[in-house]
């Protein structure tokens, strides 16, 4: 089986898969000074404690391993300032994968969301069988949706969701980008 990349440099960002327990202090404490930015959109910040963040890095060797989910930490001149990943929901089309992430809010307005959904994007595409990407988001999360705008992804479609988070909508945003349209972006 092939796997993603488990360290991505793009300049003064870098990609690392996450190093379990190693990780922990730095990146709880990351999600903690975090928690008003992302409380809006991410429904699991409801259930943020660090057990639960210990549970979710504890179980990221076995995904990666799995190949069904690449988590990265974000990383900004060495520190972590947020998450990424490339990973297939049991609903999701076995062709298909979706790239989700979120940003510490002092490493917001940089690009970084939008350099790391890139990596991941050519990943995902390196990966054999996959032929589409999807980024999923409440169409109430404005900067979310600039990403995969800038990246040329299209509008896909709109779902009824749960309204889980304070500021979710009940909808969801499908953005989907094709492997023959990412060739073409990137030739």
């Amino acid at each position: 089986m092939e796997l993603a990349e488990q360290e991505i440099p793009l300049g003064e960002v870098t990609l690392r898969r996450f190093r379990g327990e190693a990780d922990l202090p730095e990146y709880f404490r990351v999600i903690e000074e975090s928690l008003e930015h992302l409380r809006p959109f991410m429904p699991w910040v409801a259930e943020h404690s660090l057990a639960s963040t210990t549970a979710f890095l504890a179980e990221r060797p076995g995904l990666w391993e799995s190949g069904r989910d690449f988590s990265y930490a974000i990383l900004l001149d060495g520190a972590i300032v947020g998450a990424c990943g490339l990973f297939r929901r049991s609903d999701t089309a076995e062709n298909g994968r979706e790239i989700g992430y979120w940003l510490h809010p002092g490493a917001t307005g940089r690009g970084i969301a939008t350099r790391a959904a890139r990596a991941l994007a050519e990943q995902a595409f390196l990966l054999p069988g996959v032929d589409f990407i999807e980024i999923v988001h409440d169409p109430a999360n404005l900067p979310s949706a600039a990403v995969p705008a800038r990246l040329g992804f299209s509008e896909h479609l709109r779902r009824p969701a749960e309204a889980l988070a304070p500021a979710e909508t009940g909808e969801e945003l499908v953005w989907r980008l094709e492997r023959a349209r990412w060739a073409a972006l990137t030739t």
